[in-house]
């Protein structure tokens, strides 16, 4: 996956509000893998209760 899905600014800012460091690896690969893996998830739960939304339950 080319596109990020995450807005790195907000994480990082998040994580600077708890006193602590992101490294780059986690702002640039390791969340956006994270988070595209539960998204892809989330799709097959939707698709084996026969639907094509994904709903919050889903997640």
């Amino acid at each position: 996956m080319a596109d990020s899905l995450i807005v790195k600014a907000a994480v990082k800012e998040l994580i600077n509000k708890h006193d602590m460091k992101a490294s780059s690896e986690v702002l640039d690969e390791a969340l956006n893998k994270a988070v595209e893996a539960h998204i892809l998830k989330a799709i097959e739960r939707a698709k084996a209760n026969n639907r094509k939304t994904v709903l919050p339950q889903d997640l």
